[in-house]
């Protein structure tokens, strides 16, 4: 059985290395790149749901965790220069912030995809999607960014992303690091809707019969 799902071991591990590498670079003010690939990872744990069964999907979204952890220790290790100063590609907070939203909003994705298995094919994947890229999204930008969790990591400085600017810049004030959370959720949800296509698909090749 391991052999049979080891496709979607490998194609999470393989978004969360291309994610990773992604977030390095930018898309616009709000976003980068990592946000429009990062989003499979929720296209890949549904499939292995519904197709594989809850205990398939954990495990796959157990080793999309670990690489995601070793993806952050060679991170730790590599160090870029800007401004002046040198500091390392991925912080200690990104690093736990990654983690923890990865992990708590996968295994919510799980959890929800199966409670709704019985229902219309569409119901699962979107509302777990949904939910988990909710999760997945505060999670990330609150533990990462939030001036009220700077006792994580003191000697990194975030306070660039506590800065007062209209939310997208046309919306009501808030932090800076709010705008980029919600951006990052508007890339999650209109990928929710989109990925029903290829989960549809992907799905009725693999069982070869209507989901």
């Amino acid at each position: 059985m391991t052999r049979s799902y080891l496709p979607g071991i490998l194609a999470m591990a393989a978004v969360v290395v291309a994610s990773n590498i992604l977030v390095q670079f930018l898309f616009g003010n709000w976003l980068t790149w990592g946000a429009f690939t990062y989003p499979i990872a929720f296209l890949v744990t549904d499939v292995m749901n519904r197709v594989y069964g809850e205990a398939a999907a954990r495990r796959v979204v157990l080793a999309g965790f670990v690489t995601g952890v070793a993806c952050s220790l060679i991170g730790t290790q590599i160090m870029l220069q800007g401004d002046g100063y040198t500091y390392p590609a991925v912080t200690l907070r990104i690093a736990i912030a990654s983690g923890l939203a990865f992990l708590t909003a996968q295994l919510l994705d799980v959890s929800i995809f199966s409670a709704f298995r019985d229902g219309k094919w569409w119901r699962a994947p979107l509302a777990s999607t949904l939910a988990g890229s909710v999760v997945d999204t505060t999670l990330f930008f609150t533990i990462a960014f939030s001036g009220a969790l700077t006792w994580i990591e003191p000697g990194n400085d975030v306070s660039w992303a506590g800065d007062m600017l209209p939310l997208l810049g046309a919306g009501p004030v808030v932090p800076l690091w709010v705008s980029l959370g919600f951006a990052d959720w508007l890339v999650k949800l209109s990928l929710a809707l989109l990925a029903l296509v290829p989960f549809r698909i992907i799905v009725g090749k693999l069982t070869a019969q209507p989901t």
